[in-house]
């Protein structure tokens, strides 16, 4: 079978539950909400926060919408994507992201980062954001350099926001002992929580919608079992769903039924 067939055999005019949403077409439920709220509240602020959830919870999902709702001639975004980068590399990204050429010795690319920064408010007008996925990861060297980094001006003000996304483990760390000074610093903190069984089938019904089906595809029994398997995790919950919709096409069924969900969670669950 191919992605098509399915397409086909269900009306489709694409695959639903895929990545490539864009912002404003995102599932807005209340954790969803909250999240947006709170990063918005953060760049504002120019503060530092903190917002953790499990695998798949949304946090990146979140924080390129709250982006996306930014005026790009006002804001500068930075996202990292890879601790894996070091201290170093850290430093060097900021400075080409501001459009500079990183310098090799670290001190002076310290120094470079933190000029190219202040420049970038004090002479181009612009907030900038930095943004660093997968911040449990994160060493304590790290944590520490990004610490001095935003502790510009005898902490009178912040050069820019920063919004460190991690698992719970994050939250965990930052209260040990030899982080506090970060701690202290953090002004936001944000667990995103999973869906309720409302918002799971609210979810799956908005996904189904933008792929052009709008009535009941899959039945209520489906989507208990769907959010139970998943927890309520959007990327957990799109996994299912789409394998929900293959056992459903194998079965030459016109609905998702239990029976499919059932099938889609033991395929899930045993890869």
């Amino acid at each position: 079978m191919s992605i098509e067939q399915i397409r086909f055999h269900f009306g489709f005019s694409k695959m639903p539950f895929g990545k490539d949403l864009a912002p404003s077409t995102l599932h807005r439920h209340h954790g969803h909400q909250e999240a947006l709220a709170r990063i918005s509240f953060l760049v504002a602020e120019q503060a530092i926060g903190v917002l953790t959830g499990e695998v798949g919870s949304g946090k990146t999902v979140a924080a390129r919408a709250a982006m996306a709702q930014l005026e790009p001639s006002r804001h500068s975004v930075i996202y990292l994507s890879n601790p894996a980068i070091g201290a170093r590399g850290i430093y060097a990204e900021i400075v080409a992201r501001l459009g500079g050429e990183p310098r090799f010795f670290k001190s002076a690319l310290i120094a470079q980062a933190g000029d190219l920064l202040a420049k970038e408010v004090a002479e181009r007008g612009r907030r900038v954001v930095v943004i660093v996925d997968e911040s449990h990861l994160l060493d304590a060297g790290q944590l520490e350099e990004l610490r001095l980094l935003t502790n510009a001006e005898m902490d009178s003000a912040s050069p820019f926001a920063l919004l460190l996304l991690g698992q719970p483990s994050l939250r965990a760390r930052l209260r040990l002992g030899s982080f506090a000074a970060l701690d202290q610093r953090v002004t936001l903190r944000y667990a995103l929580p999973p869906m309720s069984a409302k918002e799971t089938s609210s979810y799956v019904s908005h996904h189904l919608a933008l792929c052009g089906r709008s009535d009941t595809l899959f039945s209520d029994d489906a989507l208990s079992s769907i959010h139970q398997a998943g927890r309520g995790l959007p990327r957990a919950v799109n996994n299912l769903a789409r394998q929900a919709l293959v056992a459903a096409y194998a079965n030459r069924s016109a609905i998702v039924d239990e029976k499919a969900a059932r099938q889609a969670i033991t395929e899930m669950d045993a890869e």
